[in-house]
């Protein structure tokens, strides 16, 4: 096993961390061993399954709202697939182009192929007649993960 869970102060699950990075929470004396594989030793711990943080990490703004606008988020949100003709995408196109008002938001971009993009250009999908093949929508931070 080399994946070690991470609890917070209170209990709560965080996330996993390799081995190596538990350690060196270990030896930061951030967390401390809260359950070990029995018999295995590193220098002077046990081997961790599980550690807990010594102090409280507040983790509400993962469950506020989902993560910011990036370009990369958008290729990863879509696939790396144009939404116009679902070939490989390699550029992000505003749905509302930018130069009448678009805004670099979830909902106004999508990934696109190099073609589409140049052959759409200063329109709205209708104006082009180019139909989205996917909606945009705001993704939550566990389809980004």
């Amino acid at each position: 096993m080399t994946d070690v869970l991470v609890l917070n102060a209170d209990l709560g699950p965080l996330h996993r961390v390799s081995l190596r990075h538990a350690v060196r929470m270990l030896v930061r004396q951030v967390a401390e061993v809260h359950e070990a594989q029995p018999d295995r030793v590193i220098g002077v711990w046990q081997v961790p399954t599980v550690v807990r943080l010594v102090t409280y990490v507040v983790t509400r703004w993962r469950h506020s709202r989902g993560p910011g606008w990036s370009r990369a988020g958008v290729m990863n949100r879509d696939g790396k697939r144009c939404a116009y003709c679902g070939k490989a995408a390699t550029t992000i196109d505003h749905v509302l182009p930018r130069s009448r008002g678009g805004a670099n938001s979830w909902l106004n971009t999508v990934a696109a192929c190099y073609a589409c993009n140049q052959r759409k250009g200063d329109r709205t999908p209708a104006e082009a007649r180019m139909p989205l093949r996917v909606t945009p929508a705001e993704p939550r931070w566990g389809a980004l993960l």
